[in-house]
């Protein structure tokens, strides 16, 4: 498996090498590739045929008949073995993991149509013209009418080389497949379970509040297929006198005489008494905090007391004094600030910014119409 980054992946850098560490003797590998200047180009990833195409060598290196390509920023499970099997059967050049989507989300995803075989005939990326849309309806009179591309692609080698290694276009869906329905057979895998694109912060923050419900619709702890995290060595979390209802928790947090409801509680989380925790993802910490063991008003606690929180994206490292209210603001609004931003509605503290003592975030306080950078 092969990981092509690109813009601020220091992270995930360090992640995959944390987690995927194999033996001399397994035949797997992951590693990274990441966007690099070469004798032919100095320029980044343009796209993802782009990055592909930037990579061919060695994705030709692999000696392999299939290659599978797949969006990062997805959350389901699949048997990529099935899929596999479509594309065999089918005799396909290139197959598209797909799924019925509602007309409201149609201008998020390439729109496709199908023959009866579910060769596909029509691929329209992001479709918002009210004609075309008209022309790609599949299942008339149903709560999903449209076929939705997930993003996941299974191309048989020498159809990817064909396809990409002589042109200069920079992305699949919107560039090659609609091109190469016409010279190519394309085809269309239905894919029936979970599955969410979390390529919007909006979507990203509605997710993982999803997966904090008793009734959830992606299950992390399906036994038949298990999904792992990284290994840590940290000490479980120490909750004392709090109260919490739908709360993914991790290890290593510390939290006293709390009130979190519907929120995601990362690893190394501090959270001073009195706080309240609502509709929120709070990301944790890389380290452990110097004064983890007691309750003080220093930024260096994490998310101080006596804080309200509501509706709220809290990234790594974060320093919030004690006091602070931070509560949600209505969908569509966007701005920005020195230590924070709004997106959607989201407010969202970026990595290792200071959050004084006492900072109000509030529609009350900032009212239309929001200046950029405050």
């Amino acid at each position: 498996m092969a990981v092509m980054t690109q813009f601020n992946s220091v992270s995930l850098h360090r992640h995959i090498a944390d987690t995927y560490n194999f033996d001399y003797f397994h035949h797997g590998w992951v590693q990274i590739w990441a966007a690099e200047q070469t004798n032919t180009t100095s320029e980044w990833y343009l796209g993802t045929a782009d990055a592909v195409r930037k990579k061919l060598s060695r994705v030709l290196q692999a000696n392999s008949d299939y290659v599978l390509i797949l969006g990062a920023d997805h959350l389901y499970r699949m048997d990529y073995g099935a899929m596999l099997n479509f594309h065999i059967d089918t005799n396909a050049d290139v197959t598209v993991a797909a799924q019925t989507v509602i007309s409201e989300d149609t201008n998020r995803f390439g729109i496709l149509k199908t023959n009866v075989d579910r060769r596909i005939t029509h691929f329209v990326e992001k479709p918002t013209d009210p004609q075309v849309l008209s022309q790609l309806i599949s299942y008339p009179g149903q709560d999903k009418p449209y076929i939705g591309s997930m993003g996941i692609y299974m191309f048989s080698t020498k159809a990817l080389v064909e396809l990409i290694e002589y042109n200069n276009d920079r992305d699949f869906a919107r560039d090659i497949l609609p091109r190469a329905i016409k010279t190519h057979n394309i085809y269309s895998y239905d894919f029936q379970s979970y599955w969410d694109d979390l390529g919007t912060i909006r979507a990203y923050y509605d997710t993982n509040l999803k997966l904090t419900q008793v009734e959830r619709s992606f299950d992390f702890y399906n036994p038949e297929s298990p999904i792992y995290t990284s290994q840590r060595y940290l000490p479980g979390s120490v909750v004392e006198k709090s109260h919490m209802e739908e709360v993914l928790l991790t290890e290593g947090c510390i939290i006293r005489e709390a009130t979190i409801r519907h929120s995601v509680i990362g690893l190394r989380s501090h959270i001073g008494s009195g706080t309240q925790i609502l509709d929120s993802l709070i990301l944790g910490a890389d380290y452990f905090w110097a004064n983890e063991g007691g309750e003080s008003d220093e930024l260096n606690s994490g998310i101080g007391q006596n804080c309200y929180i509501e509706g709220a994206i809290v990234d790594t490292n974060v320093h919030m004094g004690p006091n602070c209210v931070v509560k949600p603001f209505p969908r569509g609004t966007n701005f920005d600030t020195e230590n924070w931003v709004v997106r959607d509605g989201i407010v969202i503290f970026p990595k290792d910014v200071s959050i004084p003592a006492d900072t109000v975030i509030t529609p009350e306080r900032y009212k239309p119409p929001y200046p950029m950078n405050i």
